[in-house]
């Protein structure tokens, strides 16, 4: 059974006996004969994709920490902050299996004991803030990179885990590192998928039997735009049969989907592109009724 840091203080207690300081110079933790701390900060809801975070910390790492903490700072009013699934016993049954040695599981008082309006907080620069999802989601990055900063400094992690699902996010998470200087080592993980190519995804939950059948369409019409740009397509046309493809599966199921984008974009810089240039990815985000999801697909030689 992991340690359970329900509290700031748990944490701490935890963390200092660890005897693993974060090392501020560029030496790697283990090459300076301190235990490695690995980190997988989660909202919760847990499925196979954040247990290949874990299971990759596991290999690599002396101890490994997971978060549970559905952060409010990142949400818009409008969006499902109160209905996103919370299963703490369960999740801590699959971490228990799957090996981790401490679980910090704060409160929203203790993560925002003096709320979350007016608190100074970390604005990524563009395109990574206001584009695609930052676009649909204007307050959404400035609440991840203010939560992980924040999560950063309590934990103290030498290695964090993140999928490439949420590939804009990993990009953010990767910039907050760089620019402010965080000795943390930022290990991107491949998405995992479902068998019919499907991303894993907490929100998967929410669809019903027959959105649930159309929803790999997402992650063929990415392969599309990818197949294309090796047949020498033109980046504009592969994405037109891309939309088409998504629109035409959709009404042949009779379901309502909405294309909120589908771009290409350089893998590094997130700037748009108009012709296929190594390295990129395929991005799309689409709300098939009321479930949003993304996915995306890098090409990078």
């Amino acid at each position: 059974m992991p340690y359970i840091a329900d509290s700031l203080s748990k944490l701490k207690e935890w963390r200092v006996a660890l005897n693993s300081p974060w090392l501020h110079d560029g030496q790697d933790a283990a090459a300076g004969g301190v235990p490695t701390l690995g980190f997988v900060p989660t909202m919760g809801a847990l499925h196979d994709g954040h247990l290949e975070l874990v299971r990759r910390a596991r290999a690599s790492c002396d101890k490994v920490l997971v978060s549970i903490f559905v952060n409010p700072y990142q949400f818009a009013p409008t969006e499902d902050f109160s209905k996103y699934p919370r299963t703490f016993e369960r999740d801590l049954a699959l971490l228990t299996e799957a090996g981790v040695d401490c679980v910090f599981y704060p409160s929203e008082a203790e993560m925002y004991p003096h709320g979350r309006d007016g608190i100074v907080s970390v604005l990524p620069p563009s395109p990574l803030n206001d584009t695609l999802e930052g676009a649909f989601r204007p307050t959404f990055f400035r609440g991840v990179a203010t939560i992980v900063l924040k999560l950063f400094t309590l934990v103290q992690p030498h290695r964090a885990y993140f999928g490439e699902k949420d590939y804009q996010q990993l990009l953010v998470i990767e910039a907050l590192c760089r620019d402010l200087n965080l000795p943390v080592e930022i290990v991107p993980v491949q998405t995992v998928r479902e068998a019919d190519g499907l991303a894993m995804s907490s929100r998967n939950a929410y669809l019903d039997v027959e959105k649930r059948q159309l929803a790999p369409v997402l992650h063929t019409s990415l392969l599309s735009v990818v197949e294309a740009s090796l047949a020498g397509v033109e980046l504009a046309d592969a994405l037109q049969s891309a939309k088409k493809r998504l629109g035409d599966e959709a009404r042949a199921a009779e379901l309502e989907v909405e294309l909120q984008y589908l771009s290409v974009c350089h893998a590094t810089t997130l700037e748009p592109l108009d012709r296929f240039v190594l390295p990129f990815v395929v991005l799309v985000a689409a709300k098939l009724g009321e479930v949003r999801l993304i996915d995306n697909v890098v090409v990078r030689g």
